[in-house]
């Protein structure tokens, strides 16, 4: 070959690889393989909630039963006021895996186009009530009032938000509207004792405390809306690189998992005393034994995400006005390792809806 033919060749070689390159950034997708298995990772970052509703979690750390699973993984964990921080963690690559509600695992999912998250597993059912003032006695009572939820965008958010508009009553801070804010749990409860603001949508044990320690009262559990009761309020989410390249330690977390949700179900006692105990050294307070009860009283804890719901979850972000069309949800979850370590425990499997298929 000529050094005239060769340096053409060259210099059409380079400009394809180029015009691939500007291909890819212009479009946002990212065409590399899949990440390679990597074996056990050296280090695992999981990140959790200080929730009644994150029971799991939190006994899988007090009582070491992630850290037996992980072997020589180093656990490290992080606590969330709510699902849209984690969130952030997760796409920022600060954060392997987290417990976490349903609704920010839909937006995490459809943020990243599919791409940077999979569920894995689900944590627990049930558990989240709207309370409010003692006067209030039906939905339309809610005019002029105000009620909050965790966070933004969070389950409970979406959950009120989509609630009230199938009520016909408007989000705003208008007489003949539902003023609706973003408080912290813990700051939830202190202005609803000052009767600063009216009521909660809000996860156990904080539903029950509004209740036991401030005197609110029921309207709505959010579990009467669902069939059979049964609605994911946590699940665990982990990056999809993190899975692809340490799918040993992942299925390890999930063995932990799995035991410390049987640990509960089996020692109902000591799991309430556990529980007690970490959310007392994460927030600084225990919560009366009523309180704990009735929490506990209000969850299903189960490793089941309730796929079939996750469609449905992505249409009530449109509805309550948090997402501007329905998340498409095909492909988020991979449920390979939890029935892997499911069966190997003698358990029956978990149905994926169709979940995983893109």
């Amino acid at each position: 070959m000529s050094s005239r033919i060769l340096t053409k060749s060259l210099a059409i070689a380079t400009a394809l690889v180029a015009l691939a390159a500007c291909s890819r950034a212009d479009t946002g997708v990212d065409n590399a393989a899949p990440a390679q298995d990597k074996g056990a990772a050296a280090e695992i970052r999981l990140g959790y909630f200080p929730n009644v509703t994150h029971a799991a979690a939190l006994i899988g750390v007090d009582k070491g039963l992630f850290t037996k699973e992980l072997g020589s993984t180093k656990l490290t964990t992080q606590t969330f006021n709510a699902g849209p921080e984690a969130v952030n963690a997760l796409l920022g690559e600060s954060l392997d895996a987290t417990f976490i509600g349903s609704g920010p695992a839909i937006n995490a999912y459809a943020k990243s186009k599919g791409e940077a998250v999979r569920l894995v597993s689900g944590a627990t059912s049930g558990g989240a009530q709207l309370v409010v003032a003692p006067d209030i006695a039906s939905p339309a009572d809610l005019k002029g009032k105000v009620i909050t939820t965790p966070q933004l965008g969070n389950t409970q958010d979406v959950a009120l938000k989509k609630w009230l508009s199938d009520e016909k009553l408007a989000v705003g801070a208008g007489a003949d509207q539902v003023n609706v804010t973003n408080t912290e749990n813990s700051q939830s409860l202190d202005l609803f004792k000052k009767g600063d603001v009216q009521g909660a949508w809000a996860p156990e044990p904080w539903s029950s405390r509004l209740v036991l320690d401030a005197g609110a009262k029921v309207l709505l559990d959010e579990k009467d809306l669902w069939e059979g009761g049964k609605f994911p309020t946590t699940v665990l989410l982990v990056r999809t690189k993190f899975l692809q390249e340490h799918p040993q330690t992942v299925e390890a977390l999930l063995r932990g998992h799995l035991a410390a949700t049987d640990f509960a179900l089996n020692s109902k006692v000591e799991a309430k005393q556990i529980v007690n105990k970490a959310l007392k050294d994460l927030t600084g307070k225990a919560l009366g034994e009523p309180v704990l009860d009735r929490a506990f009283d209000n969850i299903e804890l189960t490793v089941d995400p309730q796929a079939k719901s996750f469609p449905q979850l992505a249409k009530d972000a449109v509805t309550a006005g948090v997402a501007k069309e329905a998340a498409d949800v095909a492909g988020l979850a991979d449920f390979t390792l939890l029935n892997k370590v499911l069966s190997a425990a003698g358990k029956p499997t978990v149905d994926t809806a169709g979940l995983d298929k893109k």
